[in-house]
């Protein structure tokens, strides 16, 4: 694949780490590449970052035609930068793009403009403990028509943001919340997608949650509301009786990478996970008798997320005594080990530049 690179002629100064945020400081450039149907994928460049012209009448703006993905880039302590299982990033855009009806990448395309483009922004990925270069590929239909059809014209882009340490002090267990009212997905769905409609529509049960000073909920099915689902924009892990549940994926619920990486360690380590369903009320007997041991949500941003407290029908229910748990805690230093390049990696799972 032939890439364009045109350099801005007005580089920005590198923040610094402690004013990082997440998602709030971009880079130098950006990466852009176009699909045509009969033609496919054309015009790959990497151009200075800035804002996008689209038609009013974009099909994207109406219908919703879009799909994204998150991953990092991570400076190692010898100054290297590796990239955390981007392979599996792109395949999971792919089976998105099938589900929201876009036009899929090739893997190798996929994997050379992350690369390069990581390349030539590698001067932002910081360095101080816990930072990284948040990346977040995406794609979207941009016909020029209001007519409902697959579309027939796309665009890809890349972009990046140097963000800093998800937790500023410490791993701190949270509160969440049981969501009894709205749901955020059902099978058949777009669940399994990591398109932009999931979370809108997920924001309005999280700002109640919020509301009543809990971080974020946790999702029960759109069918029989009684099976856990995620818990916010993560998938969700408990430790009953010595198992690691985990609600398996049944076409409502995002296959998160760090969901399967954490499968792998586990298993790895001698633990007996499940991936089954688990109903509200097997786990409110398991968090009223004690058997809840700990749980934790799982995603890019965070790695792991310990949940202190689960509230239900007006009850809180404490988790772990509202500390981290063991389980949790390796889970975390394993992963970010790996992803640091600060352990071995002993499953393949890194990418370095």
């Amino acid at each position: 694949m032939q890439i364009s690179i045109t350099k801005t002629t007005n580089p920005a100064a590198k923040p610094a780490p402690d004013t990082l945020g997440f998602g709030k400081i971009f880079t130098d450039h950006m990466f852009l590449m176009d699909w045509t149907e009969g033609e496919g994928w054309h015009d790959a460049r990497i151009v200075p970052f800035g804002p996008l012209s689209i038609h009013p009448a974009s099909t994207v703006l109406h219908y919703g035609s879009e799909i994204f993905e998150g991953l990092k880039a991570y400076r190692r302590a010898d100054g290297q930068v590796q990239l955390f299982r981007p392979i599996e990033n792109i395949r999971r855009m792919n089976n998105s793009a099938q589900r929201m009806c876009l036009p899929q990448i090739p893997e190798d395309m996929a994997l050379e403009a992350l690369t390069e483009f990581v390349k030539v922004e590698q001067e932002w990925t910081p360095s101080a403990p816990g930072t990284s270069l948040y990346l977040r590929p995406f794609m979207f239909g941009n016909d020029e028509s209001l007519g409902v059809h697959a579309v027939h014209n796309a665009t890809y882009v890349l972009i990046a943001s140097p963000v800093g340490s998800y937790y500023k002090e410490g791993i701190n267990p949270v509160k969440i919340m049981i969501e009894t009212e709205d749901v955020r997905a059902v099978r058949g769905g777009t669940g399994e997608a990591k398109c932009g409609g999931n979370y809108a529509a997920s924001n309005r049960a999280g700002k109640r949650a919020e509301e009543k000073g809990y971080s974020q909920v946790l999702w029960l099915d759109g069918v029989h509301r009684k099976y856990i689902e995620e818990v916010g924009a993560m998938n969700v892990m408990f430790k009953i009786k010595g198992e690691i549940v985990t609600p398996a994926l049944s076409g409502s619920i995002l296959p998160g990478i760090t969901r399967k990486s954490i499968i792998e360690v586990l298993k790895d380590k001698g633990y007996t996970v499940s991936e089954r369903l688990l109903s509200i009320d097997e786990l409110t007997a398991a968090m009223a008798d004690g058997t809840l041991e700990e749980a934790w949500g799982c995603g890019t941003a965070a790695v792991v997320s310990p949940i202190g407290e689960l509230a239900y029908e007006g009850r809180q229910y404490p988790v772990n005594g509202g500390e981290i748990g063991p389980v949790t805690q390796m889970l975390y230093d394993t992963l970010t080990g790996i992803q640091w390049g600060k352990t071995p990696d002993p499953y393949g799972w890194t990418v370095q530049l």
